[in-house]
């Protein structure tokens, strides 16, 4: 086995759930000091590694963050037919696999720049609050999932945060029966990436299926995380007619205790989310990318208030401004107290003398390499805007279904990059 798949499952086994950081950085620090290397910690758990006098020109940069749609998981890693996943959760190769490509080349004493950001996955918050200094001319981010493209230019992304707290105590005067109705097992995504395909949305679906039965709403939580297309969602409603399911995951159970009053929402909740136009919004035919979209993400029932919480991604600025617009007003017309949070820059296509020579390296070793823009967020952009002086370029090895439980790395990929990578910072 390669010393990169080593690492991986070495660091695979290491807490790193976005918001969780000191067992990362503690590993780093040891790591980087058995090697040769200095490591500075900023106040936002970034990490930075390099040689005391060093003359590098290339920063590496990964997350080590990763998707956790169950709270402090450490995934389980499976090995079958030239894949790596992970068993009943996601497996972190989003960017776990980056991070184990810098750690292999700081056991090699190559001297470079290693920056290895904390919280990516939940508004990219070490890049937004990086408080290191890169020193390097050109940066190599490694955060890319799919082998042969290079890309050079993102979605930029907002979160949209909303509440409504209009519910009230009311009689059962229509003798109304209870409904419980779960879907779950859904194949979820990532939801820049895997957005245009289709993939059903566990909460539109609910929504769906308590619209059309004419449901009053008692209680609906939905989703994993912001960046993540909802897999299961599970509601309580009151209704005279009982709801039919809407997909086949779906299960529909009679509640046999009925009370006398029922503390149930309103029904602009459910009005917004049925109405809602979630996914893509505008494809991009020039760059045969997403332009912008919207994923309704998660709702949750708290004490006293319903929680929504989208995330809308353009390829341009102003349109991202736009749709943020537009589904805060939608919300605000349905009486939700709304705020915005995480919002990060689109990265304009930018073809540079670094990328050329990125490309001319790829090219030799896979024919059909190619410039691509994509619609995620990288990292990439903040770090344009914080150091001009910068020429970034992105790749990474095939890695399918990130932020899922479908999460799969291919272990020929991983190699064949890391070979192009090592190229490269010569």
């Amino acid at each position: 086995m390669s010393l990169v798949l080593e690492i991986f499952k070495e660091i695979t086994s290491i807490p790193r759930c976005s918001g969780t950081h000191n067992e990362f950085i503690n590993y780093v620090k040891s790591y980087a000091s058995k090697c040769g290397f200095e490591c500075f910690i900023d106040d936002v758990n970034n990490i930075l590694c390099k040689k005391k006098n060093s003359n590098s020109k290339i920063c590496l940069q990964s997350h080590y963050d990763i998707v956790c749609l169950i709270d402090n998981t450490i995934p389980e890693i499976i090995e079958k037919d030239g894949f790596l996943k992970a068993k009943n959760s996601t497996l972190g190769a989003d960017n776990g696999i980056g991070c184990s490509y810098m750690l292999a080349l700081m056991s090699e004493n190559k001297d470079l720049e290693y920056l290895f950001t904390s919280d990516e996955e939940i508004g990219l918050i070490g890049a937004n609050d990086i408080k290191l200094n890169i020193t390097s001319p050109f940066m190599l981010n490694l955060d890319s999932e799919e082998e042969g493209e290079i890309c050079i230019g993102c979605a930029g992304g907002v979160d949209i945060l909303a509440k409504h707290t209009n519910h009230k105590l009311v009689p059962n005067t229509q003798n109304l029966k209870l409904y419980e109705i779960t879907i779950s097992k859904l194949r979820g995504g990532h939801s820049g990436v895997n957005i245009h395909e289709n993939i059903p949305n566990a909460i539109k679906l609910i929504a769906k299926a308590i619209k059309e039965c004419g449901g009053k709403l008692l209680d609906l939580n939905g989703g994993e995380r912001i960046n993540s297309i909802p897999a299961n969602a599970k509601a309580i409603i009151a209704s005279k007619n009982p709801p039919s399911p809407t997909h086949e995951n779906m299960s529909i159970k009679e509640v046999a205790e009925v009370p006398q009053h029922f503390n149930l929402y309103s029904d602009e909740i459910i009005d917004f989310l049925y109405d809602f136009e979630n996914g893509v919004i505008e494809f991009n035919n020039e760059l045969d990318v997403v332009e912008t979209s919207i994923n309704l993400a998660i709702v949750k029932t708290n004490i006293n208030e319903i929680e929504i919480k989208l995330s809308a991604r353009s390829m341009d600025n102003e349109k991202l401004n736009s749709i943020k617009e537009t589904t805060c007003n939608q919300l605000k017309i349905q009486n939700f107290e709304v705020q915005t949070k995480g919002k990060y820059p689109a990265w304009k296509p930018d073809k540079n003398e670094f990328t050329q020579t990125v490309y001319e390296i790829y090219i030799k070793n896979n024919p059909d390499a190619q410039f691509r823009a994509i619609h995620a967020g990288l990292e990439c952009a903040i770090f344009k805007e914080k150091f001009p002086h910068l020429k970034v370029a992105s790749i990474g090895p095939n890695i399918y279904n990130p932020h899922s439980y479908n999460e799969k790395v291919s272990i020929k990929s991983v190699e064949n990059l890391f070979g192009i990578v090592n190229e490269i910072i010569l």
